[in-house]
C-alpha cells in the first residue's frame, strides 16, 4: 500500500467484509506497523461504510462485539499522541473505529457471523419447526416421544406427543432461546422450565428462553396466538413482547392475540392481573393499562392505543378445545383463519363480501361443514377441490 487513496480504498474493503485473504492480513500488518495517521478513514467515513452492512440481531451483535474485545485484547497497541494537538479527541475516536473494524474482521476470518438471509416459514407446510439458538432446526413429530437435546447436545426437555416439557435443572447459565413455529392446521403445547404452560395455535411462532436465569425477567416473544398458564413468581415477572407490545404478569390464565391481518393485538384475561404497555416503555403499574379478570385489552396498531371492555373469555379461549369463533368480523378476516385453522385455501371471488361482518360459533367442525353453515345461513356460494375452495 503506497499511497494513502490505496490504503482508503482496501479499508472500506475491508469493513464491507469484501477483502481476499491476503488483502486482509495486509490490513492488520499495515495496523501493527504504523501508528495512526492520516491515512485511516474518518470517523464518519467509517459510519457510512458500517450503514452499508446488513442488519443483524441482537445475539449476533453481543458475540460479535465479546469476539471484538477478546481479539483487542489479544493484539492491543499502545498510541501515543501529542496532547498539544488540537485534533486529539478526534484521533481518539478514529483509533478505537480501527480496533472495532479490526475486531469485525477477526470475527469474519472466524465466522463468528454470517450475512445469509434466514429462510422463511412456510406455515402452509405440515411440520411444526424448532429451532436453536445457532439456527439448527429439528422437526416435531407429533406421534414421537423423544428428549429434547440443545446445540451442543445437552438434554434440556422431553417431547411426548404435541407437547415438550422444558427441564429446569439443567446447568444453563445465561439465557438461550429457541423458536418453535406453528403450521397451519396444528396446535402446540410447551412447559416452559419455571413450569408455565403455554398452548400455540395454528400458524403461531414463540421464541423463548430454553431455561429462565434467576435475576433475569422471564420474557418470551410471540407471533400469533398462545393462551398462557403462567406460573407464579413474584421476584421474576413474566412478559409476552407482541411486537409494539409488551404484556407484563406475575403468575396468572390469559390468552394473546397477535396475528397479522388484525387491526389490534387483543389480550383477554382469564384470571389474575395483566399489565400492558408499549414494548419501548418501562413498566409503571400506575400509568399502565391494567386488566382485570373477564376483560379484553385491545392495542391499536395504528395509533398504539389501548382500549378495554368487558366480554365472555370463553369466546377467546375455545380454539384451545377445537372450537372457532367469529364476533363482528369481516369475511375477508374471516377467510384467513379459516385457511389458518385447516390449512386450506380459499380463493373468494365475491368482492361484496370482504367487508361484510358477521358472527359465527363452531364447534371441532370440519371446514365442510363451516362452508355448508356459511352457505345456507348467508348463501354464499362455494366449490371445494381437493385443498382449495372457491368462492363465487
Amino acid at each position: 500500500m503506497n499511497s494513502n487513496s490505496e490504503i482508503k480504498s482496501l479499508l472500506q474493503k475491508f469493513v464491507l467484509n469484501q477483502c481476499t485473504p491476503e488483502e486482509t492480513n495486509e490490513v492488520i500488518a499495515y495496523y501493527k506497523k504504523n501508528k495512526l495517521t492520516d491515512d485511516f478513514p474518518s470517523v464518519e467515513d467509517i459510519q457510512n461504510l458500517l450503514g452499508e452492512m446488513p442488519k443483524m440481531d441482537q445475539q449476533t451483535a453481543d458475540s460479535i462485539f465479546a469476539s471484538i474485545l477478546a481479539n483487542t485484547k489479544e493484539e492491543e497497541t499502545v498510541i501515543e499522541i501529542s496532547p498539544k494537538k488540537s485534533n486529539f479527541r478526534k484521533y481518539i475516536a478514529i483509533a478505537a473505529s480501527v480496533v472495532v473494524l479490526l475486531g469485525i474482521g477477526f470475527a469474519y476470518q472466524k465466522n463468528a457471523f454470517k450475512t445469509q438471509t434466514e429462510q422463511k416459514f412456510d406455515f402452509k407446510s405440515t411440520d411444526i419447526v424448532l429451532q436453536l439458538e445457532n439456527g439448527n432446526t429439528q422437526i416435531i413429530s407429533e406421534n414421537n416421544k423423544v428428549e429434547v437435546r440443545d446445540a451442543d447436545g445437552n438434554i434440556v426437555g422431553n417431547q411426548d406427543g404435541d407437547k415438550i416439557v422444558y427441564d429446569n435443572n439443567s446447568d444453563l447459565e445465561k439465557i438461550t432461546y429457541n423458536t418453535i413455529k406453528i403450521p397451519y392446521g396444528k396446535k402446540f403445547r410447551l412447559q416452559l422450565s419455571d413450569g408455565t404452560m403455554v398452548h400455540l395455535n395454528a400458524g403461531t411462532t414463540l421464541k423463548y428462553p430454553v431455561k429462565f436465569i434467576a435475576g433475569e425477567n422471564r420474557q418470551v416473544f410471540l407471533d400469533g396466538e398462545a393462551f398462557f398458564d403462567v406460573a407464579k413468581d413474584k421476584k421474576h415477572p413474566f412478559i409476552v413482547n407482541a411486537d409494539a407490545l409488551n404484556i407484563r404478569v406475575l403468575g396468572t390464565h390469559f390468552n394473546v392475540s397477535n396475528y397479522p391481518e388484525d387491526a389490534a393485538t387483543d389480550v383477554v384475561l382469564v384470571e389474575g392481573s395483566v399489565g400492558m404497555y408499549r414494548s419501548n416503555e418501562e413498566f409503571d403499574a400506575t400509568t399502565n393499562t391494567i386488566l382485570k379478570p373477564g376483560f379484553r385489552g385491545s392495542f391499536n396498531r395504528e395509533n398504539a392505543q389501548i382500549s378495554t371492555k368487558p366480554v365472555i373469555t370463553d369466546i377467546y379461549t375455545s380454539w384451545i378445545n377445537g372450537s372457532l369463533t367469529f364476533r363482528n368480523m369481516t369475511f375477508k378476516n374471516i377467510i384467513t383463519k379459516l385457511e389458518r385453522r385447516y390449512n386450506v385455501t380459499i380463493v373468494n371471488k365475491n368482492e361484496k363480501l370482504a367487508n361484510e361482518k358477521f358472527n359465527a360459533s363452531f364447534s371441532d367442525e370440519s371446514i365442510e361443514k363451516v362452508m355448508s353453515y356459511f352457505n345456507d345461513i348467508h348463501g354464499i356460494n362455494y366449490t371445494i377441490k381437493n385443498n382449495q375452495i372457491l368462492i363465487k
